[in-house]
């Protein structure tokens, strides 16, 4: 099963955040099959933005981390198919345009599942669900999906 990660996971992953929250991206990160994840190059941007700006990282820093990232799962690019799609989703579900993008980049990959504390947990769309990986209890998708790996 295809997976897509969020910003949020990325950066919590990075030690941004609560320390439950970090440790559980972590633990994610480290569980999910390297070869079924994908990162919409939109989340490495926004996560950029977060290493410099909120973390105060300099952008040599960010730009490790965005490569080591890189490195370890297969990055999609926002295409224009996948921006006609985002335009869509904030007028018919009033999504934020960069949100909305990286949803259609999911799609666009053929993800069945986009781990997001930003969507709407439970939101399905074009065959990709959005689950919240910091809610509990843990959504049966993402469990199906850990038990795999196990």
């Amino acid at each position: 099963m295809r997976v897509a990660l969020d910003t949020n996971v990325l950066a919590y992953a990075e030690g941004l955040g609560d320390e439950r929250r970090c440790n559980m991206a972590i633990q994610l990160v480290e569980q999910l099959p390297s070869s079924d994840v994908v990162l919409p190059a939109q989340t490495l941007g926004e996560l950029s933005r977060v290493l410099t700006g909120k973390a105060k990282r300099s952008a040599a820093q960010a730009r490790e981390a965005i490569l080591s990232w890189a490195d370890s799962f297969e990055v999609a690019d926002s295409t224009w198919f996948a921006f006609q799609s985002a335009l869509d989703l904030t007028v018919d579900h009033r999504l934020p345009i960069w949100d909305a993008l990286i949803l259609a980049v999911a799609a666009e990959n053929r993800c069945r599942v986009l781990l997001s504390e930003d969507l709407h947990d439970g939101f399905t769309w074009r065959g990709v669900t959005v689950v919240n990986p910091f809610a509990e209890p843990c959504s049966p998708l993402l469990s199906g999906l850990l038990r795999r790996v196990d």
